[in-house]
């Protein structure tokens, strides 16, 4: 499990809001991809605690570090609203802020996106019952609408839904033609 959180698929990943065209990115080129994926997922759920939901006036917070830095990504929710900061910028940087409910479907899109392409790359990743545990602790969510402006992780594609486990085989005996 450690290798396939954060040994392996290493990259740079980024949080944008088309809006007002800013982004907070790293350009380290070692940020374990698939493990970014999954905690921000994780995040997202954990902003989500509260029983009032976006009508929460007390803050939410929680933040994500990276394995080989002391860098971390903020995260503050408040009335339905995530503030992102990342501790590399200068302080005078003003967070980005996103709907909590769009920054939940995003980044499981992303997710779910990611998978897909990991499993392109490399078939027997999507016999991993950690993939399939992945997939369905945070399943994809219905857009909306179409893909536009204002959408923090950019455009995604559906991923395909998890391959079933083939049936065992067949118990040896006399074969059966159609009559």
């Amino acid at each position: 499990m450690r290798a396939l959180r954060h040994d392996l698929f290493c990259g740079d990943v980024y949080l944008a809001d088309t809006e007002t065209d800013r982004e907070l990115s790293t350009a380290w080129g070692w940020v374990p991809v698939l493990d970014f994926a999954w905690a921000l997922c994780d995040i997202v759920e954990r902003l989500d605690r509260d029983p009032a939901g976006s009508r929460a006036a007390r803050p939410q917070r929680a933040e994500l570090d990276f394995t080989e830095s002391t860098d971390r990504l903020l995260f503050e929710r408040r009335f339905g609203w995530v503030d992102v900061e990342a501790e590399w910028l200068p302080p005078s940087e003003p967070p980005l802020s996103f709907s909590h409910a769009e920054l939940r479907r995003e980044a499981r899109d992303f997710l779910h996106d990611l998978i897909a392409d990991l499993t392109d790359l490399h078939e027997d990743l999507a016999d991993n019952p950690a993939i399939w545990t992945l997939q369905s602790r945070f399943p994809g969510c219905p857009r909306a609408g179409p893909a536009g402006p204002g959408r923090p992780l950019g455009a995604c594609r559906r991923a395909p839904p998890v391959r079933p486990v083939p049936p065992p085989a067949a118990a040896p005996g006399p074969a059966v033609a159609p009559g």
